[in-house]
């Protein structure tokens, strides 16, 4: 019996009539697809009561269901992982092929903006010893908090650090991810924006932009000396 081309000229009874031809004649027909059976619906003729038997069957399909979706999403977290890891790594090795700060920064913005999307990118540095003595003016007395904490965030920024930062650009930016470089003598905010409120959301993941503070800190410590 061949199911495949099915006659459509037959009515809908000729042709349950023949699956169920092929499911007698076919027993194993369900060992061989187990997740076509996992997805019937089969009622158990009990009145109004339920059978314990399809209770335990709908809280196990419930159950499968759930870890179905929940493996989705880590099949696609570990396959954007991948990505950001693969990114990463070439912006590295474009990174190793520079020498100067210049070079460092126009690297980033090529970079982040083909490869990560990113609508602007902005590095500001600042001489490690002088940010106490200067927290009075603005770079220092905008970061110095950020600064010492050393560690990623991303968000909305106010005002003041969008304009600092963005210059003509901060109108547009929606949310942005900062990123702290500590290179000897110098530190400093790399500043990566989006006009996207929602691309750096502050539930945003950091460990990423912690690697890339570090590649990017220890390429500036090799540079040479920027004219601050």
């Amino acid at each position: 019996m061949n199911l495949i081309h099915d006659d459509l000229d037959q009515s809908a009874d000729e042709r349950e009539q023949r699956i169920a031809e092929y499911l007698i004649a076919h027993p194993d027909f369900f060992d061989r697809q187990p997740d076509a059976l996992a997805a019937l619906d089969i009622p158990h003729p009990t009145g109004d009561a339920i059978s314990l038997i399809e209770r335990q069957v709908r809280t196990l399909r419930a159950q499968s269901n759930k870890y179905r979706r929940q493996l989705e999403e880590l099949v696609t977290v570990a396959r954007e992982n991948d990505g950001l890891s693969k990114r990463l790594h070439r912006l590295t090795l474009a990174l190793i092929e520079t020498h100067s700060f210049d070079e460092v920064l126009n690297t980033l913005q090529d970079e982040l903006r083909e490869q990560f999307k990113a609508d602007a990118v902005e590095m500001k540095l600042f001489a490690s010893e002088q940010i106490e003595a200067h927290a009075h003016e603005a770079g220092p007395a905008l970061f110095s908090d950020f600064l010492k904490r050393a560690r990623p965030n991303c968000g909305p920024l106010d005002k003041a650090k969008l304009e600092y930062l963005f210059g003509p650009q901060a109108g547009e930016t929606g949310s942005a991810a900062l990123i702290p470089l500590t290179a000897p003598p110098l530190a400093g905010v790399l500043a990566i924006g989006s006009r996207d409120p929602e691309r750096f959301h502050e539930g945003k993941s950091v460990d990423f932009l912690q690697r890339l503070a570090e590649v990017v800190s220890a390429k500036l410590q090799s540079a040479s000396s920027p004219g601050i």
